[in-house]
């Protein structure tokens, strides 16, 4: 073990996680603070990987298995840094934590959830489902307990209580503060989908069957709220025509200015699922620029082969509904024919860019005009998608590298101990 002050790492995503799970097997304590009920991140809600087109689960079991083995790993969920001060090296975190009202006595019976009266929208799934009040996040979900969301249960309501004969419940919980002494703090708090909704034209929040790509792999995910069927949310139909729109706000000056660099490869992905379902399907892809370096290339040579995926080189003007159907006209430019066309659709699903979620991190990071965080001052490193947009194995290698420059704060901290 190294002696030492420990590392405070906040968020408990792919990033968030490697960097605790890498600095603790290295011999530091490490406390790993997210603010969800569970760690995953947008990574548990992913249905396949990019370019294997593999599921993430196993990567996340052993993941999981690492933290909970590792004695060193401090889990906060329902937490937050509220607070943090101190030179580098010495810094004092205050972690804010949200009563869970399910203790670890928890054995996932599911009881409290089979007796209890309210239900709340399903955050894992954005919203397209619900659950009961006293839900689990998701099947392997970490922790592997329950968590009661009190603010959409009835008044007064203990049926949960009631019912857990483990005696698992305490509705008497309440918020709780820590104070830890650290020596570094990784700053892995993750990434958004753009809100579609923004975009003028493209009818997102307005027409039904125009879906985000956050959206979409839930939709094909089989742990989601259609069991893993791509289904039209209008109708319940599976689409057979499917539309894509690369860039949905993205390299756009009244959005955002940036490329987030792994939507073409995920729309390419995404266009497989399509596919996969129904042999009669027909993907097009609208684009500005397919971007997909490196190892990437073959993953867009191999979808681009299929003669039902078509990719189009424009921008898209504005889509329009039948009101009457639910279908969707889509209305475009084609770059390389000269001409402007209009593509009868099923269902579109808008390419939404990363928005780095760094509000609030403590004073001492830099943060750019996009909202990315930079290297501040020594002791605070980003790591993932709160550092710039980034595929889940960059996301990895980052964060192993964020771990070890927090490592080296730990050892200079030991030595002035």
């Amino acid at each position: 073990m190294t002696a030492g002050k420990p590392i405070l790492v906040l968020g408990g995503g792919i990033a968030g996680m490697t960097a605790a799970i890498e600095a603790a097997e290295a011999g530091c304590e490490v406390v790993l603070v997210e603010k969800a009920p569970y760690l995953g991140g947008r990574v548990a809600r992913t249905h396949l990987y990019f370019p294997k087109l593999c599921p993430p689960a196993c990567g996340l079991e052993v993941n999981f298995k690492r933290i909970r083995n590792n004695p060193r790993i401090k889990v906060l969920t329902q937490a937050e840094l509220v607070d943090i001060s101190g030179p580098a090296g010495d810094y004092a975190a205050t972690v804010r934590i949200a009563p869970r009202y399910v203790t670890s006595a928890c054995t996932m019976c599911g009881a409290c959830a089979d007796v209890c009266p309210a239900q709340r929208p399903d955050e894992f799934n954005y919203g397209l489902s619900k659950t009961k009040a006293a839900y689990l996040p998701y099947a392997m979900a970490f922790p592997d307990t329950y968590v009661i969301d009190r603010p959409s249960c009835k008044e007064a309501c203990a049926a949960c209580a009631d019912a857990c004969k483990y005696g698992a419940v305490d509705l008497s919980q309440t918020e709780r503060r820590e104070t830890f002494q650290v020596a570094a703090v990784v700053a892995a708090t993750g990434w958004a989908p753009y809100d579609a909704a923004r975009i003028d034209g493209l009818g997102y929040g307005k027409f039904k069957n125009v879906i985000t790509n956050a959206i979409m792999e839930r939709l094909a995910a089989p742990n989601g709220p259609t069991g893993g069927k791509i289904l039209r949310p209008s109708d319940g139909k599976a689409p057979r025509e499917v539309v894509f729109v690369q860039c949905a706000g993205s390299r756009d000056e009244n959005h955002l200015p940036y490329c987030s660099t792994v939507c073409c490869a995920a729309s390419l992905k995404q266009a497989t699922y399509v596919r996969s379902q129904h042999a009669d399907s027909k993907v097009a892809i609208f684009y500005i620029d397919v971007r997909t370096s490196g190892r990437l290339e073959d993953f867009y040579a191999s979808v681009a082969a299929d003669p039902n995926i078509g990719l189009i080189k424009g921008k898209v003007a504005k889509i329009e509904e039948d009101a009457a159907t639910g279908d969707l006209v889509v209305h475009a430019e084609d770059v390389l024919h000269g001409k402007q066309i209009a593509l009868h659709a099923d269902l579109v699903v808008l390419a939404t860019g990363i928005v780095p979620q760094t509000q609030g991190l403590p004073a001492g990071f830099t943060v750019d005009d996009y909202g990315f965080v930079g290297n501040g001052k020594a002791g605070l490193y980003p790591a993932g998608c709160a550092r710039r947009p980034e595929e889940v194995s960059a996301s990895v290698e980052d964060a192993t590298g964020a771990a070890l420059k927090a490592f080296q704060c730990v050892v200079r901290s030991a030595h002035h101990g």
